[in-house]
């Protein structure tokens, strides 16, 4: 499946020419450009020195840092590094395969079809 929007830009290339076609019709520049203006106020954090590490710009208006924000902290630290190893596997797994992960997944045979077939072999009793 691709956004409607996708056809003006995208002539089915696989993942890694949809970067090349990203580039050459402008979108990946307004990404870097946008993520670069979200980037400001930890750039200037990071110069004056009161950066501690985290990310926090002190934006908080339900007051959710009150208690337990250290646990929080390192539960979303914890959960970024697995979103990264994630998606670094599901990239690899296309470079080797030449199927994304929704391919992939919908090619898989039914549950119940297999564990009839693992009984029938004496795998699974």
């Amino acid at each position: 499946y691709t956004f409607p929007f996708m056809s003006k830009w995208y002539k089915g290339e696989k993942m890694w020419g949809l970067h090349e076609a990203a580039i050459k019709s402008g979108a990946m520049w307004q990404v870097l450009f946008f993520v670069g203006l979200l980037e400001i106020p930890f750039m200037l954090n990071l110069a004056n020195g009161s950066c501690d590490g985290t990310g926090d710009l002190g934006f908080d208006p339900l007051g959710l840092k009150e208690d337990g924000f250290e646990r929080k902290k390192l539960v979303e630290v914890k959960n970024g590094r697995l979103a990264m190893i994630a998606i670094s596997g599901m990239t690899h797994h296309y470079f080797l395969t030449g199927k994304g992960p929704i391919e992939f997944i919908t090619q898989i045979p039914n549950f119940k079809s297999c564990a009839a077939a693992a009984v029938e072999t004496g795998l699974c009793k």
